[in-house]
């Protein structure tokens, strides 16, 4: 018997994670539940998706995002009530990997879940993964262990980032567009304001690998990026 997926539902307000519990619970997630931002830290290394409240009194849902991505790499579903580019951005730089605006359908939140849930779990089963090592300079990356490593030292990726560094260093000769990258990664239809979100992800990788000063990632102006 197939173990229940199980969703953090961090949200201070108890009607907001009463109807996210019922919906998912619905189709068979199990829920457990957050009403502040240490709450769902401490949780979030128990769950397969966090989804998580922007707006909280005390710490900020993005605070607890910094927090979480110091432990786990579990998918981050924010929600907000607002729509601005800038918390969009806000929300991507702390580590979040999808962004839901209040009021959401309750389709829209379903494919959001399963998407963050099926991507993460396949990036989980490294075991299932033919071994394989992508060099590039001086990173390693890791298929099987899904690791990377600069110089030795081990760099802590997200999903996303982890699959973009991936994508470039495994065709060191191309230049990716920034709907190519969009659209292999995320695997979803590009829209333009999905420019943002790649542009965030590449700029969180860079501040990753670049602690030795040494750059990695090119952008070719009016085409994309590609490792330099």
């Amino acid at each position: 018997m197939q173990e229940k997926q199980r969703i953090l539902v961090a949200d201070d307000e108890p009607e907001i994670r009463e109807v996210l519990r019922m919906m998912l619970g619905s189709e068979g997630y199990e829920i457990l539940e957050a009403g502040n931002a240490a709450e769902a830290v401490a949780q979030a290394e128990q769950v397969d998706l966090v989804i998580l409240d922007i707006m909280m009194p005390g710490k900020s849902g993005i605070q607890a995002c910094t927090e979480i991505r110091e432990n786990t790499n579990v998918p981050i579903l924010f929600l907000t009530a607002k729509s601005g580019e800038h918390d969009k951005v806000l929300g991507f730089s702390a580590g979040g990997d999808d962004y839901l605006v209040k009021p959401f359908s309750y389709m829209e939140l379903l494919s959001r879940v399963k998407a963050l849930i099926r991507r993460y779990r396949v990036y989980q089963e490294s075991e299932k993964r033919t071994e394989k090592l992508v060099f590039y300079r001086d990173i390693t990356i890791d298929q099987e262990l899904q690791s990377v490593q600069v110089g030795g030292r081990k760099i802590s990726l997200t999903e996303m980032e982890y699959q973009i560094l991936l994508l470039l260093a495994s065709n060191p000769r191309k230049v990716f567009s920034v709907k190519e990258i969009y659209e292999t990664i995320w695997k979803e239809t590009f829209f333009p304001n999905s420019g943002n979100t790649v542009m965030v992800h590449i700029r969180n990788i860079r501040r990753k690998l670049e602690k030795n000063g040494k750059s990695y990632i090119q952008n070719i102006w009016g085409r994309g990026y590609c490792v330099n």
